[in-house]
């Protein structure tokens, strides 16, 4: 909740093993730590270096208590995968917002024809439910910008547009503060991709239809 009482945000960030999910969780941190919030995190993982489930969880606010957040309060999913965006809707409270890249991370096992995987399901499925869906295709963003592993920084950007505790841009000078300068080009590149995006800059050629 932002606006009126105490000031509360939660998110949760949810992806698979290699896509940045705990990097952006700390930028995001940081960036709130910075600015006077309080701050608390928790990480749960899977197999991920196998590409199993990572998720964390970022609560930035006023008197703050536990650091997980508790199925049906979360105000914001930001998901890397999608089906870790199905996963991640237990968290989410009514009329929350997801934010989500559209592009696929196939598990090993329906690689190899042992379980099905159709984001097309998936897409219509998340479509369907009551909640503010934000699709981009930060796989293909991060492209643009010169690399697919800067599709974390394509999703915080798209999370820059949206009503913060702080200014959006301030998770993009976090970000250069904890990489390393051979990578600041190409990060900014997807974080202003995503954030143009996520402002509708580029309609439905970032958004899945």
């Amino acid at each position: 909740m932002l606006g009126g009482g105490t000031i509360k945000l939660d998110i949760v960030i949810n992806g698979v093993g290699g896509q940045g999910v705990v990097l952006a969780s700390r930028i995001i941190a940081q960036t709130a730590m910075k600015n006077g919030w309080q701050v608390r995190t928790s990480e749960t993982h899977g197999m991920a270096q196998r590409g199993g489930s990572v998720t964390s969880h970022v609560r930035i606010g006023e008197n703050l208590f536990g650091a997980l957040i508790p199925n049906g309060t979360a105000d914001i999913l930001l998901s890397f995968e999608l089906a870790e965006t199905v996963r991640g809707l237990e968290k989410l409270k009514a009329g929350g917002k997801i934010i989500a890249s559209s592009a696929r991370v196939v598990p090993v096992l329906a690689a190899m024809g042992k379980t099905r995987y159709s984001d097309q399901e998936i897409l219509q499925y998340l479509k369907k439910q009551p909640y503010d869906l934000t699709l981009v295709d930060a796989h293909d963003l991060a492209l643009k910008a010169g690399h697919h592993k800067a599709a974390n920084m394509v999703l915080l950007g798209v999370l820059a547009a949206q009503k913060l505790p702080f200014a959006g841009d301030e998770l993009l000078n976090t970000a250069l503060e904890l990489l390393p300068p051979k990578l600041h080009e190409v990060n900014a590149k997807a974080f202003y991709l995503g954030k143009q995006a996520g402002e509708g800059y580029y309609g439905n050629a970032a958004a899945t239809s």
